[in-house]
């Protein structure tokens, strides 16, 4: 006689975990993402009593469609600007033959290791009022009547955007034009196509589609900037959000609120992204072009034929080089000089010092007036280097625990969904959790940010009565605010490495008495924990230099690196601090050495195989034995 299997609970612990988590999703989907922009979208209309529109019709009326322009103008000159650059830096250094390739992809690589705040401040070193460029003009009259103040506006935001642009096509174009198959590229050589002509024939309609989302994600970027448009002073959308809400509270007349202004100029900035991520995902679903063969070949650099094309090309490759280095090796050289020399851009390699980083000192100045010419006044502790300096030096620990906390909480969180993800494909739950964390890609930063610091303000009731946005509690709306903005970016990438791991691994744990934890534990987590690492570092390398969050909530207690370093170029305003440029390119170079580091662990030591370590172990250890005459013996035989 057989007998019945004995029933599964109907409420198991398995199943009550599945009912929390649902729970805690929804609470957390609804109240860091949903309530915070409906109640953005929501004060639009309701600025004013009875006139829902208000709003709508000041903008439509007034000069607030000035900015909406300048971004829009932004965006479509980057398109042009950095995909000509772009697409020429990948060429010269993966596809044609040029000589110091290896130099030339280190030079275009910079806009990697420093961005945002950084990189802008490092263009302004060169060429704003008081920059090294500007006074070289100057000096020797290289150009007739130069403007001391002519790096700014447009012109200047631009040329800054194009270089700082450029990684993504370092990164992803790169990768694109390495996956061509070589034996394509030789069939067109031998049916008579020169090397030009297989470009435009063979490589390029191969890359179409990454082209393609490289050219909607640098709209985005011209769109949404913030960093280079406040710094040189370009009138443009993000900017302008920021000023509204610091004025919020402040009663115009004749004008709406200005929280209210900035809500509609996010509210508008989140259409304009939504529709060209849905363009990107439109075009992006309708196929790709493709570069097979039933061999694949590795792609060989091709050769400049013509001899004044291989000039003019190999001229134009070191021109970029030196646009992309200048900033980087002057902001390191002049982060060791004194202030003096800082300030007045004289490069002295006999007063090098470390004062930018560490200790305090007095600074000698000229004394003010007719009657003290050639006269000095010692104030003391003048000069205070970086990490001297309470204000940086707390800034620097404080971006550096919020980026790791932020980055280690928004991987914990992706890996548990996504794992939940895998184990229930077909369950309408988890395209709702999918959709979920990836629906802030769908919203500029800038509006997520500005609908926390409107939102929670207030006491709610899902922040047991508590307001956020206070000075006690705003970093952890930091940190909330870095997470959400991360989930979509960390969503697609560690979900990519799930792919990677066999179903019947999990089967034969299951078979062997493992539970759903430990088999996430010992099999699942060790074969996506390499991915994970590597989002996690991009993740910290991206939040450590950030700043439109951070000026968006600016708050005293949240004061982040790179608005320590854009407040450092206001070195007007401090008459007891002289070393402030120096400071800034001690922080620069800081933020260079973290990023660095991050990029090398991920691209560097990371990317590498299994295979290809133990050959770089063998060859050091060989290298070590070589130099330091030591050889190991070999073992004697038991016995002998």
């Amino acid at each position: 006689m057989q007998t019945a299997a004995p029933r599964k609970p109907k409420y198991g612990l398995g199943k009550l975990w599945g009912i929390f988590g649902g729970v805690l999703f929804l609470y957390l989907f609804l109240g860091f993402m949903i309530f915070p922009c409906w109640d953005t979208i929501k004060s639009v209309f309701t600025a004013k009593e009875g006139d829902p529109f208000a709003v709508i019709n000041y903008f439509l009326a007034g000069n607030m469609s000035h900015f909406i322009w300048g971004s829009l103008k932004l965006g479509i000159c980057l398109v042009i600007t950095v995909n000509i650059v772009g697409i020429s830096i990948v060429l010269l250094t993966e596809y044609f033959d040029i000589k110091g390739a290896k130099i030339l992809r280190l030079g275009y690589m910079t806009s990697m290791i420093y961005s945002g705040v950084a990189l802008v401040t490092g263009f302004m070193f060169l060429y704003d009022k008081d920059g090294l460029i500007t006074k070289m003009l100057i000096h020797y009259k290289l150009i007739p009547e130069t403007d001391k103040n002519w790096f700014a506006g447009f012109y200047a935001v631009l040329f800054t955007m194009t270089f700082a642009c450029t990684s993504n096509h370092a990164l992803f174009l790169r990768n694109a034009i390495r996956g061509i198959d070589y034996n394509t590229v030789e069939a067109a050589r031998n049916m008579g196509s020169n090397s030009f002509g297989v470009l435009f024939k063979v490589v390029m309609p191969t890359l179409l589609p990454t082209l393609f989302s490289l050219t909607v994600m640098t709209f985005i970027t011209g769109l949404c900037a913030m960093s280079a448009p406040t710094l040189l002073h370009y009138d443009s959308i993000n900017p302008t959000i920021v000023e509204l809400a610091g004025r919020a509270g402040l009663k115009e007349s004749n004008a709406p609120p200005p929280e209210a202004q900035a809500a509609l100029l996010s509210i508008i900035l989140a259409c304009f992204t939504v529709v060209l991520l849905l363009t990107l995902n439109h075009f992006e679903r309708k196929g790709h072009y493709l570069s097979v063969s039933k061999t694949k070949a590795k792609l060989v650099k091709q050769k400049i034929q013509n001899p004044v094309a291989n000039v003019l090309a190999h001229i134009y490759a070191y021109i970029l080089f030196i646009i992309y280095m200048t900033p980087v090796v002057m902001i390191i050289l002049f982060s060791f000089q004194n202030w003096r020399n800082v300030d007045g851009k004289i490069l002295d390699f006999g007063s090098m010092t470390l004062s930018n980083y560490v200790g305090v000192e007095d600074a000698l100045i000229p004394k003010s007036g007719a009657k003290n010419v050639g006269k000095f006044r010692t104030v003391k502790n003048g000069v205070v280097g970086l990490f001297s300096y309470d204000k940086t030096k707390d800034s620097v620990i404080l971006s550096f625990i919020l980026s790791a906390i932020a980055a280690a909480l928004v991987c914990v969180i992706v890996v548990l969904a996504v794992n939940y993800m895998f184990k229930h494909k077909k369950a309408r739950s988890s395209r709702l959790v999918e959709a979920g964390l990836l629906f802030p890609w769908l919203l500029p930063t800038i509006l997520i940010c500005y609908s926390f610091r409107i939102y929670f303000k207030q006491e709610l009731w899902y922040t047991f009565g508590q307001a956020l946005y206070t000075p006690d509690r705003i970093r952890l709306l930091l940190v909330i605010a870095y997470v959400v903005v991360k989930l979509p970016f960390t969503l697609r990438m560690i979900k990519a490495s799930f792919y990677a791991i066999d179903d019947e691994l999990e089967e034969a744990a299951r078979n062997l008495g493992s539970g759903p934890v430990r088999s996430f534990m010992r099999i699942k987590l060790p074969i996506v924990l390499p991915s994970v690492l590597a989002v996690f570092a991009l993740n910290f390398n991206a939040l450590f230099s950030e700043y439109d969050m951070g000026a968006t909530f600016a708050n005293g207690r949240a004061t982040t690196l790179a608005m320590v370093v854009k407040s450092l170029t206001e070195t007007g305003n401090n008459s007891t601090q002289f070393n402030q440029t120096g400071c800034r390119c001690a922080a620069t170079v800081l933020i260079m050495i973290v990023s660095g580091i991050i990029l090398y662990l991920v691209y560097g030591v990371g990317a590498r195989d299994l295979a290809e370590r133990l050959d770089r172990r063998r060859k050091r250890r060989d290298r070590f034995a070589r130099i330091t005459g030591v050889f190991r013996k070999k073992p004697k035989e038991f016995g002998s």
